[in-house]
């Protein structure tokens, strides 16, 4: 239901109403609506509801046309802001300081309902219902709005040149027929009978039951779900750890994609190139990340080149939006109560694009908190690009 065309309507034909017809109109549009329709048809043409409900009473008993009154022109109660002239400009100053940050308003630690601002506006002797400050607020062009993400800060200055790098990068690897994989941890799940955000069909007035408190059940933990995608091939490989998010879980689950689904794929590989955040387990300054690569590195034969994304840019990581969106779309309103059941529904994740996703459980332990001496990453065969080599380098196999 469009109510703008309601709104557009009654704009169009306004000056040529009077009083009754108004609301025999706005009682049409609420009867066309059906349930619900006089709150929508007041909120959209400032009809009071009451009038309304008098143009319903109307339409279905129309009176004789020489019976019916209609209201001479000023007659009738007068405005709230025709009794009392400095209501809109203190609830203007009201907003004002509250949006601006000033230290002197009343309204800072507060929130800007209705209620309050009426609350406000009684105690600077206004007498301001929460519905006229609603009418007003309307009048005055303000509406309910949440935040919009927008905002990214400051960016890094090579941020273009390095998105430019990686996507030359991977299109000479494609022509080459090198695999190319996006990899990232998804957000940790708590693992039990919690809400999960979203709806799914059930029998009417038949929601299933979840836990109101979203405390950690010990014996279940949390999911950590590594993904690994095919950018060329979108086919995804989810590993879904039980323990910490580390280095080395990392890198077990692009050995877990390589020997599962990559060798098949990529039979005469000799290069693996990996697009990365620049942060969390696989991130440009940690030192178990290149380690644990090193030894993927000399169990495959693989070189494997390494292109981080620039600082803020985590979601443009190719997994976040060809991989991850479309499983939460799949477990949406479904409680991940066990590690079977995050499993199963992340492995039935598809898309109309050809999206295929396998998925295993990992019940490896993964320590915290591992040092890696300056003796041993010297001994890692790395070479960093001439371009942003903390961003850019290749691991190779260690000579025998």
């Amino acid at each position: 239901m469009d109510t703008e065309l309601i709104k557009t309507r009654f704009e169009s034909i306004a000056p040529f109403l009077d009083e009754r017809l108004r609301r025999l109109f706005a009682a049409a549009e609420a009867m066309a609506i059906g349930y619900g329709g006089p709150s929508i048809v007041s909120r959209e043409i400032g009809v009071s509801r009451a009038a309304i409900a008098l143009g319903l009473k109307e339409l279905k008993e129309p009176e004789k046309p020489d019976t019916q009154r209609i209201r001479k022109k000023g007659g009738g109660r007068k405005r709230a802001t025709d009794k009392d002239p400095t209501l809109r400009e203190d609830l203007e100053r009201l907003l004002e300081s509250a949006t601006r940050g000033d230290p002197e308003s009343p309204l800072l630690w507060t929130c800007k309902s209705v209620r309050k601002l009426s609350g406000e506006l009684n105690q600077m002797g206004h007498k301001a219902s929460h519905n006229l400050v609603a009418e007003l607020l309307k009048d005055m062009g303000y509406s309910l709005q949440a935040n919009q993400k927008t905002l990214e800060g400051s960016s890094h200055p090579d941020r273009n040149a390095q998105f430019e790098f990686i996507n030359s990068k991977v299109k000479d690897y494609q022509a080459n027929e090198q695999p190319v994989i996006s990899v990232d941890t998804k957000k940790k799940e708590l693992v039990g009978d919690f809400k999960n955000a979203g709806r799914e069909l059930r029998p009417k007035g038949d929601p299933q039951k979840v836990r109101v408190h979203d405390f950690l059940i010990p014996e279940l933990g949390r999911a950590s779900p590594y993904g690994v995608y095919d950018i060329t091939d979108n086919v995804g490989w989810v590993n879904v750890g039980i323990d910490h998010d580390t280095s080395a879980f990392a890198v077990e689950s692009i050995r877990g994609w390589w020997h599962t689904m990559g060798r098949e794929r990529y039979p005469v590989a000799t290069q693996l190139l990996i697009t990365a955040d620049g942060g969390g387990s696989n991130g440009y300054r940690v030192r178990l990340w290149k380690l644990e690569l090193q030894k993927l590195a000399n169990e495959t034969g693989l070189s494997i080149s390494v292109s981080h994304l620039p600082p803020g840019t985590s979601k443009w990581n190719k997994i976040e939006h060809r991989l991850f969106s479309f499983i939460t779309q799949n477990w949406r309103g479904k409680p991940l109560v066990t590690h079977e059941v995050i499993v199963n529904l992340i492995a039935a994740t598809s898309t109309k694009k050809g999206l295929q996703v396998r998925c295993q459980l990992d019940t490896n332990t993964y320590p915290k908190g591992i040092k890696i001496s300056d003796e041993l990453m010297a001994n890692i065969n790395i070479e960093r690009d001439s371009f942003h080599g903390e961003w850019n380098y290749t691991i190779s196999p260690q000579p025998l």
